[in-house]
């Protein structure tokens, strides 16, 4: 009887798991945040200038990287279960498109007010919600290919995209506009009082998502729990060993990295990835540190560790706006308490004062997540709950 106990534990976490990692990379999310709030007067690039950009720091930012490649993987996967609830594609494809078309007026209203406080905008940055949504809206397409073929897509864009990179269409070209929300990073002029900033180029996320949805089969009620942590492990040790091989060699998928003056610059300069749009490098490395949090959630018996968290990702879109405007709060008390003390910002010193202020904020939001994601199970009547 003893020997059957960690098959019904892992079983028992299969979702449990899900919720925790999407609500750990949430936390990672909430400190990037907090320094894009506090620490304005000292933004990094992408990818970063690791002569100039202190260890802490580094790791910081490092840490959120986790955040939207795990994020988009979990919105497919959660895509493929919703669907094993209801009645199959069709429903997962009107879902996801509604949904995207949801995330996507988000964006453009509550999200980029709290962003901006400026009403009406003149300048919209299309960020990670608007990257979701888009996702969402293409793999509402993209669910009903055979499974093999929606990995062979998902994979090649994933890996081809950085074949791209060279491409590029200026101002006033037919191509400007959708090469921009596609692959470039860039500014999409609207009228003389309006512009749109693309912070996150589209295609790679539509690759992510759509793996997410391939790996669903995984999670299935049908399925072994021992066969899907194989699976899970195994596809980590690929993701990790192709990313070390190419790194390496300065190979295909990244900028190069070079020997610093000291182990410490060498070991950043090897792990500083580009974000925007992903490399086929961030994605192996963070889709593959993800697979393993997720294999490690569910193999942990004591569920009391990582319940905090699955709360947090059983109600994601709630977090992230009373996360956003709960910053933007603390932003204008401190201003209107202390002045701006970095020239044309109110900052922090030091990094040390970025995780403090994470963690305060976590206790802080955690109750009233908390409720919601309760209310979200009590209500199941109340459709527009589900779309947070």
């Amino acid at each position: 009887m003893n020997a059957a106990l960690p098959h019904t534990t892992t079983t028992a976490n299969r979702l449990l798991s899900i919720d925790a990692l999407r609500g750990l990379v949430m936390l990672f999310m909430l400190l990037d945040h907090v320094r894009e709030t506090f620490l304005l007067h000292r933004q990094v690039s992408d990818p970063m200038d690791v002569t100039v950009t202190e260890p802490a720091l580094f790791v910081s930012r490092t840490l959120a990287h986790l955040c939207a490649p795990v994020f988009v993987l979990l919105t497919g996967l959660s895509a493929y279960l919703f669907g094993e609830k209801h009645a199959g594609k069709r429903d997962v494809s009107v879902f996801l498109f509604k949904r995207g078309l949801f995330l996507l007026v988000l964006e453009f209203t509550l999200v980029n007010f709290a962003w901006t406080f400026q009403w009406p905008p003149t300048v919209i940055y299309l960020q990670v919600i608007w990257a979701i949504g888009l996702s969402m809206i293409a793999l509402s397409a993209l669910v009903w290919l055979p499974r093999q073929m929606l990995i062979g897509v998902s994979l090649m864009i994933i890996v081809g995209h950085n074949l791209l990179d060279p491409l590029h269409f200026p101002e006033g070209t037919a191509m400007h506009v959708p090469w921009a929300i596609l692959h470039d990073r860039g500014w999409i002029e609207l009228s003389d009082t309006l512009r749109l900033r693309t912070s996150y180029p589209l295609l790679p996320w539509i690759g992510v998502i759509g793996l997410g949805y391939a790996i669903g089969p995984w999670f299935a009620r049908s399925a072994v729990a021992a066969s899907r942590q194989r699976k899970l492990l195994g596809w980590a040790i690929i993701g990790f060993t192709a990313f070390i091989a190419l790194r390496v060699i300065n190979g295909y998928g990244e900028r190069p990295w070079c020997f610093g003056e000291t182990s410490l610059l060498s070991l950043m300069s090897f792990f500083n990835i580009t974000k925007y749009p992903p490399s086929l490098l961030f994605l192996a490395l963070t889709l593959s540190l993800g697979l393993l949090l997720l294999l490690s959630f569910e193999r942990t018996q004591v569920h009391q560790a990582i319940r905090p968290l699955s709360v947090l990702g059983s109600a994601p879109m709630f977090f992230y706006l009373l996360h956003l405007y709960a910053l933007k709060a603390l932003y204008v008390l401190a201003v209107a308490l202390f002045g701006l003390n970095q020239g044309n910002y109110f900052g922090f010193d030091s990094i040390w004062a970025i995780w403090l202020t994470a963690g305060v904020l976590t206790v802080a939001l955690y109750p009233a997540v908390r409720r919601f994601a309760t209310l979200k199970v009590q209500r199941r009547d109340i459709a527009w709950l589900k779309y947070f």
